[in-house]
């Protein structure tokens, strides 16, 4: 590289500025071929500028600010020495001016953070020694003040004695002068004869800034003396170091500070150990479920498990820590141990309802629950609309109820009456039961014109297995053939005996379409309920009945529920069934929201995980936890009874030999909990020997597509009650060809089903015996066969018709008349007393006194 001096500019004179830092040159480069290029080069100088603190090196450091006077051991601290300044090396040289101006900056910055950081350091060390100097004047001037005390008591001594000498200056008044300076001289002699005695008794000590003497330990840094570099020495002190490591000398690494706490601690618990008594054994409640471990028995017992193997073993049960022991083996480890056994089972999980009975002063008069029942068609309903004011017959499909309706009325003088309606149909047996089983009084509505009918039988029995009372109401005495005497009389068959006849039972005549008697019948209502002194609990958890459960598509699982005692709010967590919830909303029977209901009040619940079972409790709980838990044990319960095989019988075992019993798969769908209940109890018993319906799956709602692949993997028919399928479930079962078929009354579909299971069965045969020959004679009848000579003995005898050969009362072959003929002549038939010729279809097994026996064969489609 060299440099062209001659492109330089010259100037006059020089130019103001910095020291140029930049040299440009020219640099000729040659290439093979020739080629030559020429390149401009610039050369960049370092300008070396001191550190801040350079220009004040050579002055010594100040010494560090040490007020008290310190121990004549201790060294003066060293001096910190300035570092000499780096030499310029050659790499410097070619830092550019940013890359100096950034190392400059840094090491400034360095030097501000040591420089505060010594400040930091040497402040502290004021603050200690000016407190210990504070110290060490505070014990001077305490000393002080106890010298000065001991001196004026001294002084206060003298003073007594003094004054304890003979007066005699009061006897010689002229020598008063001499005589007072008298004692002022034998006092002057005798003060220095005193001080040798003084001197005698040590003088007191007055304590100077000495280190105190301490037992041989590793010396620790003074921090009173110690220079302002030195406050990591001590705190780096025990630590290991690689100087350390490699260092030649003894020294040994301190112990840390975790390490003199756990040795402390062992030492404390070894003398605690050592100094205490062994502690007594601390009995327990344990609790043992049904069966447990062997281990986790050990757990609750805080005892080891190896212990209560030994102790199994040596009563001759050999288990290992994993067995599972029953309750009474766990029962005597427990005792044997020293504890106390809490027995606890799965059924602990199931709310007692029965045991928790409400104090009497508790108790406030509640409405009476009335359910009606009676026969279908005996204007049931229709008194309650009578009775309401309301027009719910009129919407029901074919005129009969189908589930029950829960409503509350309110009487002309503000009481409240809560009506349960029951369906009259033979098919809700289960509905009219658990209606007689959560009401209070029951109404039994009987037609004048129609008399007991097998309905209104059962309810009676019903009634009866509750053990509540009735009232019997002859509904329908408005029209001409009424006769309430017969259905009076007809009641003594049933042990119902009613007061017009000497009896206890109410009855009244009413007519719901002409409104006659429904005051009369509230009265009777009343007076019921006021005998019975109705009375519950409001003020508490609820608890109540499902009357009708059912899912709504926009609402979800909706639930009927009859309160029975508390009150029900808004955002309770209640369990009913197998289902948990939490209470979203109430509607009343008018369609109106509720905040709350009270006892006998019936409202619709929204906010079920599912669509609990028509009949079951409902319990609110404390919480969401409790309902869970509650509500899965129930699940579990019902899933181990209904996969849990039945007790093999002889019965049972020829059943299920019986391979030619045909099912008859149907999934039902419904709109409501009850209805469904009874189609499908309605269903199994339509069933007999040779056909059984087999329920695929019933359910509440509208009908899906998981319903239709169901019925479709088992070709079975899918019957929707007041329900209908969503448009993708009506394509799907296009589709797949599944037979829908909706229905509003049952007993159109529990007829059509019947039907339905008959056309699978073969038809039914039945035999008649037309017409009985005796064969006389055989002839032969061509090659192969044979004529036989008939006397007819009863009947008549046609050509085509059936017949058995028997020989000695033994059927010998079954065959048909293939010809008759009267002498020549072939006749159509030949009746009794008459002879004739036949000859017979496949057989020649005949001889005379054979005996023929001709039937008809009719088929008849069957019947269920």
């Amino acid at each position: 590289m060299s440099d062209n001096n001659e492109d330089k500019p010259t100037l006059g004179r020089k130019p103001l500025g910095l020291k140029r830092t930049v040299e440009a040159g020219q640099v000729q480069q040659s290439f093979s071929h020739g080629r030559k290029n020429t390149v401009v080069v610039e050369v960049k100088r370092r300008r070396v500028i001191g550190r801040p603190g350079e220009v004040e090196a050579p002055r010594a450091p100040e010494p560090a600010a040490a007020p008290p006077p310190p121990p004549p051991v201790q060294q003066a601290p060293r001096p910190v020495v300035a570092p000499p300044p780096p030499r310029a090396s050659a790499t410097d040289s070619l830092l550019t001016r940013q890359e100096l101006q950034a190392k400059l900056l840094r090491e400034a910055e360095e030097a501000r953070m040591a420089a505060l950081e010594e400040a930091r350091r040497r402040e502290e060390a004021d603050k200690l020694a000016a407190s210990e100097d504070e110290k060490r004047r505070a014990e001077e001037n305490r000393r002080a003040e106890e010298e000065a005390e001991k001196e004026r008591q001294r002084k206060a001594e003298q003073e007594a004695a003094a004054a304890a000498a003979p007066a005699q200056a009061e006897s010689q008044p002229a020598a008063a002068a001499p005589a007072a300076a008298a004692p002022q001289a034998p006092s002057a002699e005798k003060a220095p004869a005193a001080k040798p005695a003084e001197e005698e008794r040590p003088a007191p000590r007055r304590f100077t800034p000495v280190p105190q003497v301490k037992r041989p330990e590793p010396p620790k840094p003074d921090r009173t003396k110690r220079s302002p570099g030195t406050a990591d020495d001590r705190r780096q002190s025990g630590k290991l170091t690689v100087n350390r490591a490699l260092a030649d000398d003894d020294s040994a690494r301190a112990r840390s500070l975790a390490a003199l706490r756990r040795a402390r601690e062992k030492e404390r618990r070894s003398h605690s150990s050592g100094m205490s008594q062994p502690r007594e054994k601390q009995s327990r409640d344990v609790v043992v479920p049904e069966g447990i471990t062997v281990g986790e028995l050990a757990n609750r017992m805080a005892e080891k498990g190896a212990d209560l193997v030994k102790a199994l073993f040596k009563m001759g049960t050999p288990v290992t820590i994993n067995d599972v022991i029953d309750q009474d083996t766990a029962e005597l480890l427990v005792e044997e141990f020293g504890h106390r056994i809490q027995r606890v089972s799965e059924s602990d999980v199931e709310i007692d309802t029965a045991a928790d009975v409400d104090a009497p002063e508790t108790l406030k008069p509640r409405p009476p629950v009335v359910t009606i029942m009676g026969h279908v068609d005996h204007g049931k309903t229709s008194l309650l609309d009578a009775l309401r004011g309301t027009d719910v017959v009129a919407g029901e499909a074919g005129g009969i109820t189908q589930h029950i309706g829960a409503y509350q009325v309110k009487t002309k003088g503000g009481d409240t009456i809560t009506f349960l309606d029951t369906p009259g149909h033979e098919a809700f047996t289960e509905m009219r039961a658990r209606g007689a089983n959560v009401t209070d009084i029951v109404i039994l509505v009987v037609a004048a014109d129609d008399g007991l009918m097998p309905q209104t039988i059962e309810a009676i029995n019903h009634t009866k297995a509750a053990g509540v009372p009735m009232i019997v109401a002859i509904n329908k005495v408005d029209k001409p053939e009424a006769n309430p005497q017969r259905i009076r009389e007809r009641l003594l068959e049933h042990e119902i005996v009613v007061e017009d006849m000497g009896g206890e039972t109410q009855d009244v005549e009413v007519s719901a379409l002409k409104k006659i008697g429904l005051d009369d019948l509230i009265d009777k209502i009343l007076l019921q309920a006021e005998l019975l002194d109705l009375k519950a609990n409001p003020d508490r958890a609820a608890e109540g009945t499902v009357v009708e459960a059912q899912l709504d598509k926009g609402r979800g699982a909706v639930a009927t529920i009859l309160v029975g005692r508390g009150t029900l709010r808004v955002g309770d967590i209640f369990v009913v069934g197998e289902q948990s919830g939490k209470v979203r909303a109430m509607v009343n029977d008018k369609g109106q929201q509720v905040k709350e209901a009270g006892p006998s009040t019936p409202v619709e619940v929204l906010g079920l995980s599912g669509v609990p079972m028509a009949g079951d409790q409902l319990s609110v709980v404390e919480n969401e936890a409790r309902a869970r838990e509650v509500a899965s044990y129930r699940a579990e319960l019902a899933t181990r009874k209904r996969t849990t095989s039945a007790p093999t019988s002889f019965e049972h075992m020829f059943s299920a030999l019986n391979t030619t019993q045909i099912e008859y798969p149907v999934v039902i769908k419904g709109d409501v909990q009850g209805t469904v209940e009874a189609i499908v109890g309605s269903l199994t018993r339509a069933s007999t020997d040779e056909i059984k319906v087999r329920v695929l799956h019933s359910g509440v709602g509208a009908i899906t597509e998981s319903d239709v692949t169901l019925a479709a993997a088992s070709r079975a028919p899918l019957i929707g009650f007041n329900v209908r399928p969503n448009a993708k479930a009506r394509a799907l079962a296009e589709r797949d060809k599944v037979s829908l078929r909706y229905y509003d009354v049952i007993y159109d579909l529990i007829e059509e089903v019947k039907n339905e299971m008959a056309g699978q069965l073969a038809p039914e045969r039945i035999e008649t015996i037309v017409g009985r020959a005796e064969i006389l004679q055989v002839f032969p009848a061509g090659k192969k066969d044979k004529a036989a000579g008939l006397l007819v003995l009863d009947g008549v005898i046609r050509k085509g018709l059936s017949a058995r050969l028997t020989r000695d009362d033994v059927i010998v072959s079954r065959t048909t008349i293939a010809s008759l003929r009267r002498f020549k002549d072939d006749v159509s038939e030949v009746r009794a007393g008459t002879e004739c010729g036949v000859v017979l279809q496949d057989t020649n097994d005949i001889k005379a006194g054979d005996t023929l026996e001709l039937f008809e064969v009719e088929e008849r489609a069957r019947t269920l």
